[in-house]
C-alpha cells in the first residue's frame, strides 16, 4: 500500500467513526427527550405568574390571582 492510501484509509475510518456515534447520540437523544405539547404559555398581567393551559383556551385565568390573560406570545 501507498501512503496516500493508508492515510486516506485512517481517515475513512475514523470518519466512519465518528458518523456512527452522531448518530447513536441523535438516536437516544430523540428516544429520551420529553415530548413537546401543544399547551399555549400565558403570563400575568397582575402578578407575573407564568403557566400553561390546553391549545385551544383563548383566555386562562390565572391560578395565582384570578385574573385573565391572553397567551404569551415569544
Amino acid at each position: 500500500m501507498f501512503p496516500g492510501q493508508i492515510i486516506f484509509l485512517c481517515f475513512a475510518v475514523v470518519t466512519g467513526v465518528l458518523g456512527v456515534m452522531v448518530a447513536l447520540y441523535e438516536y437516544r437523544r430523540k428516544r429520551f427527550e420529553p415530548e413537546p405539547t401543544e399547551d399555549r404559555v400565558f403570563r400575568c398581567d397582575g402578578c407575573a405568574y407564568v403557566y400553561t393551559d390546553d391549545h385551544d383556551v383563548d383566555r386562562s385565568r390565572c391560578p395565582e390571582c384570578g385574573l385573565f390573560n391572553s397567551p404569551f406570545v415569544f
